[in-house]
C-alpha cells in the first residue's frame, strides 16, 4: 500500500492531493498522511527523509524479502503521475528521460515558492475517501 506524503500545511500541495483523488484511474490504493501528523512522526523511514524533503515523499513498506521504496522530490512527482495513469502515466515516462539533476532543480523552485502558489487550502475527503487519510480520525 503506497503512501504519499505531503506538507499539509501547503496550500499548492493540498490541491496536488485533490488533483489525485479527482484524475486516478487505478484501483485507489494510494493512502495520503501529512508529514506533520502521527503516521509520519511513527515512520522511521519518513522521519529520516522529512527533514531534506518537506513537500512530498512517495512510501511503500519493505518486508523481510525488500526494503522500503522511498521516493522523494521530482522522483516522488513521476511515481505520481504514474499511478494516477492514462496520459500522465506517459508524461512521466518522458519525465523519467530528463537528467534527475535537472528534474530536481525544477521540482526545488516550485517547492521553494509553494506556499505563495496556491494560496492556503485544506483536503476534506469526502466520507467514501476518508480511510485513504491515515491522519484523519
Amino acid at each position: 500500500m503506497p503512501i504519499l506524503f505531503y506538507d499539509a500545511s501547503c496550500g499548492l500541495c493540498a490541491r496536488s492531493v485533490q488533483w489525485v483523488l479527482a484524475h486516478e484511474h487505478r484501483d485507489r490504493t494510494l493512502r495520503f498522511a501529512g508529514l506533520q501528523g502521527a503516521r509520519a512522526a511513527a515512520t522511521p523511514e519518513i522521519r529520516r527523509e522529512a527533514h531534506a524533503v518537506d513537500s512530498v515523499i512517495w512510501y511503500e513498506e519493505g518486508g523481510t524479502a525488500h526494503p522500503a521504496r522511498i521516493l522523494t522530490r521530482s522522483d516522488a512527482v513521476l511515481e505520481v503521475w504514474r499511478y494516477v495513469g492514462g496520459a500522465w502515466r506517459v508524461v512521466a515516462g518522458i519525465g523519467r528521460l530528463l537528467p534527475t539533476r535537472f528534474r530536481d532543480w525544477v521540482y526545488d523552485l516550485v517547492a521553494r515558492h509553494r506556499h505563495s502558489l496556491a494560496g492556503p487550502a485544506c483536503v476534506v475527503p469526502a466520507p467514501d475517501e476518508r480511510y485513504r487519510f491515515l491522519d484523519v480520525g
